[in-house]
């Protein structure tokens, strides 16, 4: 509502002006960050120093302000200062987030090695002693840097000087950080008798170019906030983006939680990697006397049906960027070009189908991350062991399986597993994943890996055997795999270290002496079955499964017992059917491909599977026989 005139603002209104805001922000930012995309203001700015020796501040604009970098409005446009440090924030979180990229371009191209597509073991410690912590940085970084180096020395000749030759100037987001604001542009208060909802007060502009500050209102904005966010939580200034014509608020909050400890763990969940079945998970539990067992056999997050989804949208999305691509080379920057607007069609959808494919992996991101977070919590463990595939690459494993391994979403899953788990309370750590599949995890001998259980002789890779005698342990292959990431990471829990920039947990190296240690000891199941006299006599005739007895006779009306099915009352006519009562043999042929529908059927059977045909002849007495006597009813 705008609170000047008190008219109710409808959402298409303040989208509008909200984009209206949102592009002076954005204009001014792309400026801003233009004008200091150079290797010195990007190292003044990461020196965390001004020009006097003093500390620069955390916040982003005011640390472009103490060094003196200011930006102003377009001629004619008359905003006050709160929007321009809206505008001077994005673009100090964009010049520092380049220094690190800065540094590793650098490092890159000052040991180029004489074969970029693959560097010797003397050619990888050279770069890696040139990157800033490249110690334990992983090798696809370091390939994917030297890639875009490489096209980039194909197309002008050279290499380049450095990240700011390969690289554009960032792309500032049509936005509104709200965050870096005060009262006198934005506030936000939760409801005192409905703690369920917010009300967020903003100065917008009531026209695209503003040309004083009576063309600027205050609008009260009320919120629902989502039952995630706790009632004692507090809240903070929200950024505000146009998604689809209507406003998104990005809500940030704080509350108190557990502090996820370091070390001391002794139930762990073990977290592995798949490629049909996404997730395997279970739980084990280290003992006083440094024994490690497994509770339970684990479980799976299996998300087939959404990952062919994913792969039908990237199948898609491939053809309308070649057809694109192909319209480009036609239209040749011609404007009145007959393919023109068939080629902004094209880009509308190949648009349509990334954000689709954009939600598709958020979704399944927060629901697989969620699983393994409620697993932890079921289990009563205090640490996620995750494996670390940050260095995997998708390569020697053909076409099909090389694509798939690079569209994985594990990123996406592992943030947001950090973010629910540490509202548990519970640790989030990652582990090298080196031989976590290859190994037994009883034993620690090499495993030989078949096609299945049942084909012990087909060499493959889901089912894992121990050819250890004494052993023989048997079994899927992830379901091994996270039982070595769980006893790994509870024996090598003494060495787990936190990033002090990002305040991740991870496990660097294994450490051999501690490596003979991660194992599970297999534990008894059952009591003694040892035999102490001999074996009871069975009866050679089992007891029958179904009682003797036809159904029951029909009743009057269309409402019929089971297992016949049920009618629902109020339905004059069963569509689809002829009736409720069909014979055995009434069964529709399939002439086209199968599509469950029994829902139609208006008794929720399934199309191709009806009910027991009924018996209505008179019910006689049951005999009484002595097969009978001792037999369920």
């Amino acid at each position: 509502m705008d609170e000047k005139s008190g008219v109710v603002l409808s959402q298409a209104t303040l989208a509008e002006r909200v984009g209206w805001c949102a592009d002076l922000v954005a204009g001014m930012a792309g400026a801003l960050t233009g004008e200091h995309w150079n290797a010195g203001d990007v190292d003044a700015l990461a020196s965390g120093q001004d020009a006097g020796g003093q500390k620069l501040p955390s916040n982003a604009w005011m640390a472009l302000r103490r060094l003196g970098w200011t930006v102003t409005a377009p001629e004619g446009v008359k905003v006050n200062d709160r929007i321009v440090r809206m505008a001077q924030e994005p673009a100090g979180r964009a010049l520092r987030s380049a220094k690190w990229r800065a540094d590793l371009t650098t490092g890159v191209v000052a040991t180029w090695p004489a074969d970029p597509r693959g560097r010797t073991p003397a050619e990888w410690a050279q770069v890696r002693a040139a990157v800033p912590g490249g110690e334990h940085l992983p090798s696809s970084i370091i390939k994917g840097r030297t890639r875009q180096a490489a096209k980039y020395r194909q197309d002008c000749g050279r290499l380049p000087v450095d990240v700011f030759e390969l690289e554009d100037t960032p792309r500032v987001a049509r936005m509104l950080l709200l965050s870096a604001c005060d009262g006198q542009q934005a506030t936000i208060e939760r409801g005192e008798m409905n703690p369920g909802r917010a009300l967020v007060r903003l100065q917008l502009p009531t026209r695209p170019d503003p040309a004083g500050y009576r063309d600027w209102t205050w609008v009260a904005c009320p919120i629902t906030l989502p039952p995630t966010v706790p009632a004692s939580a507090v809240l903070h200034l929200p950024t505000l983006r146009i998604v689809a014509g209507m406003v998104r608020a990005d809500l940030a909050y704080t509350h108190a939680v557990p502090k996820a400890q370091r070390s001391g763990h002794m139930v762990a969940l073990g977290v592995d990697w798949g490629l049909n079945t996404l997730l395997s998970a279970g739980a084990a539990r280290l003992h006083q006397d440094g024994t490690i067992t497994a509770l339970g056999s684990g479980a799976q997050y299996r998300a087939g049906g959404v990952m062919a989804k994913q792969h039908r949208l990237r199948r898609h999305g491939e053809k309308l960027h070649a057809k694109t691509d192909h319209y480009t080379r036609l239209i040749a920057g011609q404007e009145q070009h007959p393919l023109t607007a068939k080629h902004a069609v094209l880009l509308g959808e190949m648009r349509g189908v990334a954000d689709r494919r954009s939600n598709l992996n958020d979704a399944l991101a927060w629901s697989a991350a969620r699983w393994a977070v409620d697993q932890a919590i079921a289990a009563g463990a205090t640490v996620i062991y995750l494996e670390d595939l940050r260095s995997m690459e998708a390569k020697d494993m053909g076409r099909t399986h090389n694509t798939r391994l690079a569209q994985q979403v594990r990123g996406q899953i592992a943030d947001r597993m950090h973010h629910l788990a540490a509202e548990a309370g519970i640790a989030v750590v990652t582990v090298p994943a080196r031989n976590t599949s290859k190994h037994c995890p009883h034993c620690l001998m090499p495993l030989r890996h078949r096609k299945a259980p049942d084909r012990s002789t087909v060499t493959g890779w889901k089912w894992a055997i121990c050819p250890n005698p004494p052993c023989r342990w048997q079994g899927d292959r992830d379901q091994g795999a996270w039982r070595r990431i769980a006893t790994r990471g509870l024996a090598h829990q003494a060495k787990t270290v936190v990033d002090r920039a990002t305040g991740t947990m991870t496990i660097r190296a294994v450490v051999d002496k501690l490596e003979a240690k991660a194992v599970i000891t297999p534990t008894a199941t059952g009591g003694d079955r040892s035999k102490t006299g001999p074996t009871r006599n069975r009866t050679t005739r089992p007891a029958p499964r179904r009682r003797g007895a036809p159904s029951p006779t029909r009743p009057r009306g269309r409402a019929g017992q089971r297992p016949e099915g049920h009618a629902p009352p109020g339905r004059k006519r069963l569509p689809r059917a002829a009736h409720r009562h069909q014979g055995v043999k009434t069964i529709s042929k399939t002439t086209r491909r199968h599509k469950p529908s029994g829902a139609a059927l208006g008794a929720g059977f399934h199309l191709h599977a009806h009910a027991t045909p009924p018996r209505w002849q008179t019910i006689q007495p049951i005999p009484q026989h002595a097969d009978h006597a001792g037999s369920l009813s």
